[in-house]
């Protein structure tokens, strides 16, 4: 089963028709047992850290997300989905996250000239060991935090004079901070490679 989590934070509508248009058949579920049984885990998310975590908790989600990632279930993390995985955010005053991968969730700096949020298209830098993007991809990106660079980093960006993590990886958990469902064929591309992917590795090795 292909699961979509639903914690009340995620842009889910658009995740789903994605996933139609690849002819995959996805299950959209707040339920724990159902995420821990799912081969494939999709992780998307819009809004803010707090109200993202209290969500998760409440539904007993938090704990579900951190024994799929413990036993490698290959998962796709989407915008706010990829932050949660980190250990704290900058946001709302500063918020504990899921701590399944090392590192922060800051804010970009004010000043520079650049509206924060970002939103638009921007192109990574890819050193992505699975293929799934590649240097000079343009994606979407919403966003006005950012997970700073990390050693699970396979692909980074660079906005309001600050470069950032654009996608990790470790094991079969990919995570991304554009959104494919938003960023056309090349968008699809990529989420097909996460669905068609063979499962390798374990969770402790990129």
């Amino acid at each position: 089963m292909l699961a979509i989590v639903d914690y009340k934070a995620g842009n889910l509508t658009s995740v789903a028709l994605a996933l139609t248009a690849l002819g995959a058949d996805a299950t959209v579920t707040d339920d724990p047992a159902k995420v821990r049984a799912a081969s494939r885990i999709i992780f998307p998310g819009v809004g803010a850290a707090a109200s993202a975590m209290a969500n998760l908790k409440r539904l007993g989600l938090d704990d579900a997300i951190r024994d799929v990632c413990a036993r490698d279930v290959p998962f796709l993390g989407i915008c706010l989905g990829m932050q949660i995985l980190f250990s704290r955010s900058e946001e709302d005053g500063g918020t504990d996250l899921l701590g399944i991968l090392p590192g922060r969730v800051l804010r970009f700096p004010d000043g520079t000239g650049d509206k924060i949020p970002q939103i638009g298209w921007n192109d990574i830098e890819s050193r992505d060991p699975r293929g799934f993007l590649a240097t000079g991809e343009e994606y979407y990106f919403v966003h006005s935090y950012y997970v700073e660079k990390n050693p699970c980093t396979v692909a980074s960006a660079h906005y309001a004079g600050t470069g950032f993590t654009a996608a990790v990886r470790r094991g079969n958990l990919f995570a991304v901070q554009f959104h494919p469902e938003k960023s056309g064929r090349l968008g699809l591309e990529m989420m097909r490679k996460f669905l068609d992917a063979p499962v390798k590795g374990d969770c402790r090795n990129a």
